[in-house]
Order: C-alpha cells, then structure tokens, then sequence
C-alpha cells in the first residue's frame, strides 16, 4: 500500500516502504526518509494503521475481531487468550480483550485532544490530524513522527512533551498493570500484585537515576535553564526506557558516556504487558535476582523478598543470551556491509533496532540495502521477541534434525 502512487508524494523505493511498513507495524520509529514530507495523507493513513495494528499485536486484534464476528469466544480461543497474554484465572478473556481495546482508543483520544490544543497554539500544520497521529504513535511506542526532526522544535515545552511522556509510560508498561494500580487506589485490592511492583519500581528509579544522570552530565544541557534542562533529561530517559524513540535532542550530540546509558536503557526495555520492546523490565528483575543470589551463596533467587521460579530465571538468562549473540552477528554485518559508518553509531543503530526503540545517530538512510535488511530483521525479531524469534528458528532446526535422525536410522 505504501508503494501506491497515491501513497508518494515523492517516488519512493520499494526497500524503503518495506522498511517503513516494518519499522511501524514492529513500532520501532527507525525510517530510510522523512515520512512527514515523503508520504501523502494517505499513505500516511496505512502508517498510522500499522502502527496501531501493531501496538496492539496480533492476539488482541485477531481476538477483538473474532469476538465480535461470533459474539463469543470458543474455549479454544478463551484458553489461548489466556495463555498468551497471562491472565488470571478470575479474569474473563473477552472483557480483557474488549478493556484492552477501549483502553487503548480512550487513551489515545485524550491524548489527542491535549495534542491538537497544544498544536494549535502552536501553529502546527494540521494540528488536528497532527495530533492524532503523535497519539497513536505514543501510546503505541512507534515513535513516527511528521516533523522531519521529531520534537526538538518543542524541546522547552512542558506541555507537549509530558503529554508524549504520559502516552508513552502508559503503552509501555501496559493494560494490566494500569488495571492493577486502579483496583489497588480504589480499594478493591489491598496490595499490587508482584509484577506490577517490579515493573514500576523499575520503571520509577530508571527514571529517576537517568534523569538525574544526564541533567548533571549531559554538556550541552548546561547552558540550559534549569527547568528546560531537568524536561530535556526526562524526555530523553523516558524515551529510551519506554522505547518509544522521540527526542527533543538530536542523538548523535549527546555525550559518549549517555550514550552508554541510552543504550543500557534500550537493553533492559518496557515491561511485558505493553507495547515497548527490550528485554524487559521483569527480566532484567530476574537477572538482578540471579546474580544477588549468586553473589550470597543462595540456591533460591530471590527479588524484593519474593521467590522467581524457575522457568522465569531460564527465560531471562536465554533472552539475555540470544539477545547478545544477535546483537553481536547483527553488528559484524552492518560493519561488513557499512564499513564506513562508525562503530559506536552501528552499534547503537541495531540495539535500537532490536529493542524497536528508533532512536538513531544519524545513519539510517545512510545504510547499504544489504544494512538495511539487516535492520528489517532485527526490528522484526524485536517485536515478535527475541527468545521468540530465537525459538521459531531453533524449533526449525530441532525438526530438520530429528528428520536426518529418521533418515539415518532407517
């Protein structure tokens, strides 16, 4: 569809809307050209649609259409559903979808509203379909944005900034928790549940540490007054952490060691429930948990006084491992393919690509075709998951093995 002359306000290469249907529809935010000046209000209908379609996932749309064709769910459908998004045994699966989805637009239409009356102060173009567009792109974590420089036109702007800010850390730590933070300040539960207590603590002092990091590090935020310095810090934290990949300060101008803590924040990602990328913030707990242990001479892992099972600390420690060894093949080829281009800034341009984050250095539309599908796969493995991506392959390789096993027998 993006490849539709009436998708074009320019001709465009069939590499480049492929990598753009990728980069939306895995909300990554990583782009060849600028969408904004490349693409017309059509074809910038089919990237809002992909970037919904993909924050959402697969599960909940196949779900939410499936409900409402048959009325009901079947018990292979209500099991699967279930199963796929962890849900508890008192929760209904078709109230979850449903929740999930007007959760979703409600937010995103709120966001919207505030957008536009800001965008219209401001004398942003369009600033009604402006301001949808950004919505969904920040709930969703895509980070797409029709300004060719993203936000660093409203850099000292509270207003537009924390709204972005807001959507993101919704989308990002996800329905359930929102739901389980509801119940417990309504009174319906006594206390939050074990993840959602990890995700925000995690979460919060990311935040928190970060912010503080590159408000007293980061150089060219010290001429800044301090108001505008303290907003730059947190943006740019929240933007890594969430993984939505918005900045308000071009990338490639930061400070070698934030770039360092960027990249640690793009590692670790949002959290389960929601639409952000990364290995997680649960993850990272169980790793944590893991070494703690390991450090005291314990048998069981604990963190924040609770026991991690043991399927929990085999799935991090096996995301963690894929997720190096991709990162590092991934990297030797860019680097075979761009031997030009920067270590640091290849570097960082496939860990943003894994963790579908779409901050970049500069140097995505610099990159061979060869680069960019390089790029196209990590951002897919991203948002499928890594130890998902890393399963489907070896389960494929576990099955050519058991046939030449057959062969051989036989």
């Amino acid at each position: 569809m993006l490849s539709l002359p009436v998708a074009q306000e320019v001709p465009l290469r069939a590499l480049d809307t492929l990598f753009i249907a990728t980069s939306a529809v895995s909300t990554t935010g990583l782009v060849t050209i600028d969408p904004g000046t490349s693409f017309t209000f059509f074809g910038e209908i089919v990237i809002l649609a992909l970037m919904q379609m993909g924050s959402l996932g697969y599960m909940t749309i196949g779900s939410f259409v499936a409900l409402h064709l048959a009325r009901r769910f079947d018990s292979l459908r209500a099991q699967t559903t279930r199963s796929a998004f962890n849900l508890p045994e008192e929760m209904d699966p078709a109230s979850f979808i449903r929740a999930v989805v007007a959760f979703t637009l409600t937010c995103e239409a709120i966001g919207a509203v505030f957008l536009w009356w800001m965008f219209s102060a401001a004398g942003v173009d369009d600033p009604i379909w402006s301001a949808i567009f950004h919505a969904v792109s920040a709930f969703g974590t895509a980070g797409f944005s029709l300004n060719p420089n993203s936000f660093e036109s409203f850099a000292d702007h509270a207003g537009i900034t924390l709204t972005l800010s807001a959507l993101s850390l919704l989308g990002a730590m996800g329905f359930l928790i929102v739901v389980d933070f509801w119940r417990h300040m309504t009174g319906r539960s006594r206390y939050l549940g074990f993840t959602s207590k990890v995700i925000w603590r995690i979460t919060l002092g990311f935040l928190i540490v970060g912010t503080v990091v590159l408000f007293v590090v980061e150089p060219t935020y010290q001429a800044l007054p301090p108001e505008d310095r303290l907003l730059a810090s947190f943006f740019q934290v929240m933007t890594a952490s969430t993984t939505v990949g918005f900045n308000t300060t071009p990338i490639a101008d930061l400070a070698p060691a934030i770039i360092v803590v960027m990249i640690f924040l793009m590692i670790v990602g949002a959290s389960p429930a929601g639409t952000g990328g990364g290995l997680k913030t649960t993850s990272f707990a169980a790793l944590v948990g893991l070494v703690r242990s390991a450090l005291r001479g314990r048998e069981s892992v604990r963190f924040f006084k609770r026991d991690i099972p043991t399927e929990r600390l085999q799935t991090a420690t096996a995301s963690l491992a894929y997720y190096m060894g991709l990162m590092m093949v991934a990297t030797f080829i860019l680097l075979l393919t761009d031997p030009l281009l920067p270590f640091d800034k290849v570097l960082f341009e496939a860990i943003s690509a894994m963790g579908t984050v779409g901050l970049s250095m500069g140097i995505t539309g610099e990159l061979s075709d060869l680069g960019k599908l390089v790029i196209i796969v990590l951002m897919t493995a991203g948002r499928v998951g890594i130890l998902t991506f890393g399963m489907a392959l070896a389960s494929h390789d576990e099955s050519r093995a058991e046939e030449e096993d057959n062969d051989l027998v036989i």
